[in-house]
């Protein structure tokens, strides 16, 4: 493995491309934001995908109309908001998937969609006057603005109104998290379990935060139980996995996890297509590794780290072409 070239080793492990390579994919989860926006609307507009074909063949297109400037999760994983018209177009994985809308003053909705749903959903919101759903709203934006300080009041001011308001305890846990309090966020954690015990996104933040306390084992139980909990969907669960195997150099492991989370996306966060590269240059497997860094490119090719993607994908095509050599004919 002595020429792999990924960006970690061009920068220097721990280095700050490193570091905000991972809170980039903290980001995608927990806001919904796409390290290019670019990149996500080309995501949303295409088919299924060559890379993990299997798992994307039947992948299907809806478009919800509803209030604009929603935002919209899937499965509990925010895939963006409604634009000034109201619109977002999403690419699914097959099955059946559970769609959540809010927007700011309007009751939170979710509904479900069926396996056999094309085409347009119309979601109607009604207004509120429930001022604890209000003020967690206020706190949802305000995080989503970086503004943790008035997030943090707000999600206390909800959690007043409400004492048994699990989201509520979720959001203030992010906050809490970028706040780098950790024991305090753990509480909140826990409060939350304790209003919604089966809670697949509180079990994948949960992992999250274990892992930035390099506790990588409690961190795999968390992923492990979010994934049971989303009943097989937690690619922010999967993604934290993979990052735990390859901080454990288990880099076989790592690649499958980054996988199944890539399959579960459907090509909506490029930033895995990366980790993915990463993990099997270290396993010297040079034409994969390349296909994956392609497909970075592909999705963002305005992205932070293209130019240098662009370079690795030169030398690592030159490995490749250098094993083939060495290798004997059969």
């Amino acid at each position: 493995m002595k020429n792999a070239v990924s960006i970690s080793r061009l920068q220097g492990k721990g280095s700050p491309v490193a570091r905000a390579l991972l809170l980039a994919l903290a980001l995608c989860f927990v806001a919904g934001i796409a390290p290019d926006a670019h990149a996500q609307k080309k995501a949303n507009a295409r088919g299924a995908s060559s890379a993990g074909k299997s798992s994307q063949t039947a992948a299907r297109t809806i478009t919800v109309k509803t209030q604009p400037g929603a935002a919209l999760w899937v499965d509990d994983v925010r895939r963006g908001a409604a634009d000034a018209e109201g619109k977002l177009e999403l690419k699914l994985a097959p099955g059946r998937h559970a769609l959540r809308v809010r927007a700011s003053g309007f009751t939170e909705r979710t509904l479900a969609l069926l396996p056999t749903q094309r085409g347009a959903v119309s979601v109607i919101l009604v207004k509120t006057t429930d001022e604890a759903e209000l003020s967690f709203q206020q706190a949802e934006e305000a995080r989503g603005k970086g503004n943790n300080g008035l997030a943090a009041e707000a999600y206390r001011q909800a959690l007043k109104l409400r004492p048994r308001f699990a989201a509520a305890h979720l959001g203030l846990a992010r906050t809490l998290e970028s706040q780098e309090d950790a024991d305090a966020a753990l509480e909140q954690i826990a409060e939350a379990r304790r209003d919604r015990p089966a809670y697949a996104e509180a079990s994948a933040v949960e992992g999250r935060i274990l892992r930035s306390l390099a506790d990588h084992e409690a961190a795999l139980t968390s992923y492990r139980r979010a994934i049971r909990e989303g009943r097989g969907f937690q690619p922010e669960a999967y993604a934290g996995m993979g990052i735990v195997h390859e901080d454990k150099g288990r880099y076989d492991e790592a690649v499958e996890s980054f996988r199944k989370a890539v399959a579960q996306l459907s090509d909506t966060e490029p930033i895995l297509y990366e980790l993915l590269a990463r993990n099997l240059e270290k396993l010297e497997r040079w034409k994969e590794a390349v296909a994956a860094y392609e497909k970075y490119l592909e999705l963002a090719p305005t992205g932070a780290h293209a130019s240098a993607i662009n370079s690795i994908i030169d030398q690592l095509r030159r490995q490749a072409a250098e094993a083939e050599e060495q290798t004997p004919p059969d």
